[in-house]
């Protein structure tokens, strides 16, 4: 398998938004409703649960799939795999299909995260569950989540391009919950309690 046609690949499959793709089916604009992002959360309060779950597992599946034939050909300490786990939250974030309007990446980067290591992505979603049953706002879970699997990755040791690797996407989805954070701090971010 050549490594620039994989993370092409990468970025490529991240490029496809199934959330806005499932909404515009069921005749809804995503980003007409709610927040407006084309995640699983929006699509949750647009469409119901299951289609929430549905966009998740998609979003999902494109950093577990690209990761793991990325550490399958390439083994998880190359460039490669840098690379392509970069490339499948970039083409979520900044989608060429979508005029670069994307997602921010939380599904796509703990579907990375379950190739690196299924351990820390199970404790790391069970995390997530946790602080939202506690605080039911899925953005204080997802970034605290985000946040533990860097912390969970260095101090189980692995290779540093892969710590590398977790830094830079934990910084991008800080940087695509921006508004989050600030109303988080404003105390006017939406729960699932209103």
């Amino acid at each position: 398998m050549d490594s620039l046609l994989l993370i092409l690949f990468a970025y490529l499959y991240g490029s496809v938004l199934f959330g806005e793709h499932i909404a515009k089916y069921k005749g809804i604009d995503i980003r007409a409703v709610g927040s407006g992002n084309v995640g699983a959360t929006n699509v949750g309060r647009a469409l119901g649960k299951k289609y929430a779950v549905a966009v998740f597992l998609l979003d999902f599946s494109k950093g577990l799939l690209t990761m793991f034939l990325a550490r399958l050909y390439f083994g998880l300490d190359s460039w490669t795999a840098f690379f392509v786990g970069l490339a499948s939250l970039l083409g979520h974030m900044y989608p060429i299909f979508h005029g670069f309007k994307g997602g921010k990446g939380v599904a796509t980067a703990f579907g990375t995260l379950t190739a690196v290591s299924p351990l820390i992505a199970v404790l790391c979603i069970a995390f997530w569950g946790l602080l939202f049953k506690w605080k039911s706002v899925v953005s204080i879970a997802s970034l605290s989540a985000s946040a533990l699997s860097l912390v969970l990755l260095l101090l189980t040791g692995y290779p540093p391009k892969t710590l590398l690797m977790a830094l830079i996407m934990l910084l991008l989805i800080l940087y695509r919950h921006r508004d989050n954070i600030r109303r988080l701090m404003e105390g006017t971010e939406l729960s699932f309690r209103q």
